[in-house]
C-alpha cells in the first residue's frame, strides 16, 4: 500500500511565516529601544541628579587623606574592603610610611603585617610599593595628573585613577564605578551593562562632565545608606517613584 507523501508548505506559506517572525523581532527591538531610552531619557537623568543633590549636597570621599599620595595608597586598600577598614588602618600607616619613598623600599613583610587587615595584602604590598617606586623615578615624587600617567602605576585601574584625579585633583577624567555605582546604575536603568568599564562609558554619555565626580561620590552615598544590596531601603529613597527596579522593597 503506498504512503502518501507529506505536502510541502507552499512557498507563499513560507514567506508569510518569515515575515512574521521579522515582524516579531522588530517589535520586540522597538519595545527594547523604547524602555531603554526610558531609563535614559535626559529629563529622568535630570531629576535623578536633582533628587541626588537634594539628598546628598556635600557628599565626598570617605576614604580619609592629606594628600594626593596618600588618597592613592588608600584607594589601591580599598579593593574588596571597606573604607572604614581603610581608615583604621591609615591611621598609623600613614605615620610610619609618611611618604612615597617610605612605602617604595620598606620590606615587603613589614608592610604586609601593616595592611593586613584590609585583605589581600601580599598583591597591595606589591601594587602599593611599585606605585610608590613609579612615583619617584618617573613622576619626580608626585602623583600624576592625567590618566595616560597615572594607569601607568602598578595597581592602579580606571576606578583608583577616577578616585584620584577626581577627589584629589578636581580633574573630571571618567565616573567612579565601584560596586555601589555599578548596582544603582543598574537598578535606575542608566545602564543595562555589568562591566565597569562598559557602565562607565554608558554613564559618561548621559550624565554632565560636570558632574561626573559629584555623581560618583552621591551615588556611593545613596549605596551604602539607603540602596543597599540585600534589602534596600526603598521607603526612605527620595528617588523611589523615579525607580522601577525589579527588586524594590516597596
Amino acid at each position: 500500500m503506498a504512503t502518501k507523501s507529506k505536502k510541502k508548505p507552499s512557498p507563499k506559506k513560507k514567506t508569510a511565516a518569515a515575515k512574521s517572525r521579522t515582524a516579531k523581532s522588530a517589535k520586540t527591538a522597538r519595545t527594547a529601544k523604547r524602555a531603554r531610552a526610558a531609563g535614559t531619557d535626559p529629563k529622568r537623568v535630570a531629576a535623578i541628579l536633582a533628587k541626588l543633590d537634594e539628598a546628598y549636597p556635600n557628599a565626598t570621599c570617605e576614604l580619609k587623606h592629606e594628600n594626593p599620595f596618600q588618597l592613592l595608597v588608600s584607594t589601591i586598600l580599598s579593593a574588596q574592603c571597606t573604607d572604614v577598614r581603610v581608615n583604621q588602618v591609615a591611621e598609623t600607616l600613614y605615620k610610619k610610611y609618611p611618604d612615597a619613598k617610605a612605602f617604595a623600599y620598606t620590606t615587603p613583610s613589614e608592610l604586609e603585617q601593616e595592611i593586613r587587615p584590609t585583605g589581600f595584602f601580599r598583591n597591595k604590598t606589591k601594587s602599593v610599593m611599585g606605585a610608590s617606586k613609579a612615583i619617584i623615578e618617573k613622576f619626580g615624587g608626585q602623583v600624576p595628573r592625567t590618566m595616560e600617567e597615572i594607569l601607568t602605576l602598578p595597581g592602579v585601574a580606571r576606578k583608583t585613577a577616577n578616585v584620584v584625579l577626581g577627589t584629589a585633583y578636581g580633574i573630571a577624567s571618567g565616573v567612579v564605578v565601584d560596586t555601589h555605582v555599578l548596582r544603582l546604575s543598574n537598578r535606575l536603568d542608566l545602564t543595562r551593562n555589568e562591566d565597569p568599564k562598559k557602565v562607565e562609558e554608558d554613564l559618561m554619555k548621559i550624565i554632565p562632565r560636570e558632574k561626573w565626580i559629584q555623581f560618583s561620590h552621591q551615588l556611593i552615598w545613596h549605596g551604602r545608606r539607603v540602596c543597599q544590596a540585600r534589602k534596600p531601603k526603598c521607603i526612605e529613597c527620595n528617588m523611589e517613584s523615579l525607580c522601577y527596579a525589579k527588586d524594590k522593597t516597596v
